[in-house]
């Protein structure tokens, strides 16, 4: 599965979700957010980062750097999921967001804890890493998102949070025939990748269309300028962990280089 197609050029997508589904027969408020990012979507699910992870080359310091910010990042995720719980519309929602914050802090967890011992990470660094600018920018962005806003916005961040991951974790044309070897690069992908990960994204967008769709269309500019920021972060969170010269987590500190 390929989105890099799907994403038109920011400049050829209507300015307002009403002017871009008048002549589509099952618009979805989704699509046109991502749309609306523009080639901010393909940068984020082709990175140079992803590709690498497909291919088995992705070097271990690159990884190393990344998964210590993931992992200082995946507190704020949950304490999101929290708030959307808090606010969702119904049982059912709130139930569906339970259960993924049970697969974050615990299949997850085990993840993390398992690839930093097989990278050499010690728990004194994975327990209280320094975050990177792209991090403390991700972390600012959705805490305001769920802080500031409601239900539509605190989804509005989640969505292209995941479904970056879903996108480029199931890309059929970056899959190679056995993937990675290494297990902590496989299973990542995999985590991603699995029908229970397919499934919640698409019932998260369905949320966000909902929502979306509803929204006075001041506000639906508010949760596109949300959408297209968190996937432009995802852009620079990939970026960060190769920028190991200009990054708080550089040499000195576990001997990433």
């Amino acid at each position: 599965m390929s989105d890099g197609s799907a994403a038109e050029s920011q400049a050829a997508v209507p300015a307002t979700y009403a002017d871009w589904a008048a002549d589509r027969a099952e618009p979805r408020f989704t699509d046109w957010l991502r749309a609306r990012s523009g080639e901010v979507w393909a940068d984020a699910t082709r990175h140079q980062f992803v590709r690498e992870l497909h291919a088995d080359t992705l070097d271990d310091v690159v990884f190393r750097r990344y998964l210590l910010q993931d992992y200082a990042f995946v507190e704020t995720l949950v304490g999101v999921f929290g708030y959307a719980v808090g606010d969702a519309p119904t049982m059912a929602a709130k139930s569906r967001l339970v259960d993924f914050l049970g697969t974050l802090s615990s299949e997850e967890n085990d993840f993390f804890e398992r690839s930093f011992a097989a990278l050499d990470v010690p728990e004194s660094r994975y327990s209280d890493p320094k975050v990177t600018e792209p991090t403390a920018a991700f972390r600012d962005l959705l805490l305001r998102a769920a802080r500031d806003g409601g239900y539509a916005e605190t989804v509005a961040v989640l969505v292209p949070a995941e479904w970056v991951y879903l996108s480029w974790a199931t890309d059929d044309e970056l899959a190679t025939a056995d993937g990675p070897d290494r297990f902590y690069l496989q299973e990542w992908r995999d985590l991603h990748a699995v029908p229970e990960f397919e499934s919640f994204v698409g019932w998260l967008r369905a949320e966000l269309d909902r929502e979306g769709a509803a929204a006075s269309e001041r506000r639906q500019a508010r949760l596109a300028e949300l959408f297209s920021r968190t996937v432009a972060l995802e852009v620079a969170f990939f970026d960060a962990a190769y920028e190991g010269n200009h990054s708080p987590e550089t040499p000195g500190r576990g001997g990433d280089r």
